[in-house]
């Protein structure tokens, strides 16, 4: 999987570059069809925003959290993108399980 992240109004340190490669890790263990996912991290005033899209196999999934604290917006990303990303492995097993059962019924 790639990971391209960028940073608006605020500069990616090597600590915010590893807790967004440490946290996302997971979501690659669980669906193994990833192209690749696209993060940007946004400061606005008070909010810290983290945004991420990312490109699998048959979809494209969107995510974005927003919190006061930098690392907070990452958790609750990674926690989005991993809710997303199991949902499209359900919804893709549904379809071939049903597809399968209609070539064995015939």
């Amino acid at each position: 999987m790639q990971l391209k992240l960028t940073g608006h109004h605020v500069e990616l340190t090597d600590a915010l570059r590893s807790a967004v490669e440490k946290k996302l890790e997971r979501i690659s263990r669980h669906f193994d069809q990833l192209i690749d996912m696209h993060v940007v991290l946004t400061v606005e005033k008070l909010e810290q925003k983290a945004e991420a899209t990312l490109h699998v196999s048959g979809a494209n999934l969107h995510a974005v959290a927003v919190d006061a604290n930098m690392y907070a917006a990452i958790d609750a990303l990674a926690d989005k993108l991993d809710r997303a990303v199991k949902k499209h492995k359900e919804k893709s097993q549904d379809v071939h399980a049903s597809q399968a059962r209609t070539i064995a019924r015939s």
